[in-house]
């Protein structure tokens, strides 16, 4: 008896994961993306629309039919259509009373409208449930599947209830809900989408300004001054020689300028004797963008390494061998070997070698499918200390290729020093500071202000 009773039950349709009706306002490309992702993953849909003839557009598990009717079979409807036609949601007001309406809409530029598209919609129907959801997921990115595209999804409502529920249909697209809290988030969940690269502009704007000023630079060195003094011609050098002059230097400078704000940031707790206080706005935005910095400096790394690479195949390289050999062949004479330069060639190599492996374990690390599997002490561990032994590394290796450049007179162009002199200010700097900051009369009070110590309370915003 036992037996047949859990066989009926196995063969028993699972009614407790039978998941709820969701009405569909609007059939554009959004609208039937969703709707067939819905369905796929097990949500019965309907769609309102102003025509009820159903298309081969239209997923054809879906219903079609009036807004009215539509509105009537699902608690939840999603509006997937623009704010200018959210007129026709007035008559049907008294039917959409205490349901759960899901603005997914966005605007063509940011704060288009005095009030979010969401708050607008509030107003259109007073008695529903308005959450905003979706705004930041495109149609492609629900058509070619989520993997391929960014999982995360901002809500955020007045009902928690119905922001619940609708953080539970995320979950069930296999997207990631992120409560951005009440209905006055809407905007800023609406300008999200129309940001472009909000995070990369500074690292963006201060590449290309270093880049401008570094190529001109080197241009008059290694073009200018040539042509000028000497009647030669070393134009083609922009090709090859001075981009893999430039990257290696905008590369170092930018991961300098990574570390940076953190000793900064320890300079001014020190100084307040807290951890209470707000840093400056133009620190805090630094900090922010920090892993954008790192990232465009390790692209710009990566660039070096293949300019070095294909050095031996130029033909400006291969004259200049085949000319020395001649020479030495024609006077009898060979240069002997020198073990000391030996050693410097070989130490700058490895140096590079070494701190370009860290500089890619640093990159790897930043990103979040990896990040996130690892726990803080491990992240902090590769992205701050092995992050100061990639800038140790990375600058000890411009010291030992340029390092007697110093010294030399003949370096000093116009008056004006190699630009790989140029590129170890911003590093000696943070290394400097970093090291005095790792002394115990330093280290010890700063540990424990960040711990929580205040030197006079009293004073703390």
């Amino acid at each position: 008896m036992n037996k047949n009773s859990s066989n009926i039950m196995a063969l028993a349709p699972n009614t407790f994961n039978k998941k709820e009706t969701v009405c569909l306002f609007g059939t554009g490309d959004f609208g039937r993306a969703l709707g067939q992702k819905m369905i796929q993953s097990g949500y019965p849909i309907v769609y309102g629309s102003r025509s009820t003839q159903t298309s081969s557009l239209i997923p054809k598990d879906a219903q079609v039919m009036s807004h009215a009717e539509a509105a009537q079979k699902a608690s939840i409807i999603i509006i997937a259509i623009q704010r200018q036609h959210y007129n026709f949601l007035t008559p049907l007001a008294e039917i959409l009373h205490g349901k759960i309406l899901v603005d997914v809409s966005n605007n063509l530029k940011i704060n288009q409208y005095p009030e979010s598209n969401a708050e607008y919609l509030a107003q259109l129907v007073p008695g529903a449930k308005v959450v905003k959801a979706f705004n930041t997921v495109s149609a492609w990115a629900l058509q070619s599947g989520t993997l391929d595209a960014s999982r995360q999804v901002f809500v955020c409502g007045d009902d928690m209830e119905a922001k619940q529920r609708v953080m539970d249909i995320v979950r069930a697209l296999g997207l990631t809900p992120l409560d951005k809290g009440s209905l006055l988030a809407a905007q800023e969940i609406e300008n999200y989408p129309l940001q472009l690269f909000p995070m990369w502009k500074f690292p963006i704007l201060l590449s290309l300004g270093l880049i401008t000023f570094f190529f001109f630079y080197c241009l008059t060195r290694r073009v200018i001054y040539p042509y000028v003094y000497e009647n030669q011609d070393f134009s083609f050098s922009i090709a090859i020689s001075i981009p893999n002059q430039i990257c290696p230097i905008l590369a170092l400078i930018l991961l300098s300028l990574v570390y940076l704000p953190g000793v900064l940031a320890a300079i001014i707790q020190l100084y307040r004797g807290t951890k209470y206080r707000r840093f400056p706005d133009w620190l805090d935005k630094w900090m922010l963008c920090r892993k954008q910095l790192g990232l465009v400096a390790l692209a710009f790394a990566s660039l070096h390494v293949l300019y070095t690479l294909i050095i031996p195949i130029r033909y400006f390289v291969r004259w200049k061998i085949s000319s020395r050999i001649i020479s030495q062949a024609l006077s009898n004479k060979t240069e002997p070997f020198s073990n000391t330069n030996a050693w410097i060639s070989d130490s700058y190599v490895a140096l590079g070698i070494l701190g370009f492996f860290l500089f890619i374990l640093l990159g790897i690390t930043s990103l979040p499918s990896v990040s996130n599997n690892v726990n803080w002490r491990e992240f902090r561990f590769v992205q701050s200390k092995l992050g100061y032994l990639t800038l140790i590394l990375c600058t000890a290796h411009t010291l030992v290729y340029g390092g007697k450049q110093f010294l030399s007179p003949s370096s000093y162009i116009w008056y004006l020093p190699s630009a790989y002199m140029l590129s170890l200010i911003i590093p000696c700097i943070v290394l400097v500071i970093k090291f005095l900051l790792v002394f115990p009369c330093l280290d010890k009070p700063l540990t424990q202000i960040r711990q929580g110590w205040e030197r006079n309370p009293e004073y703390s915003e």
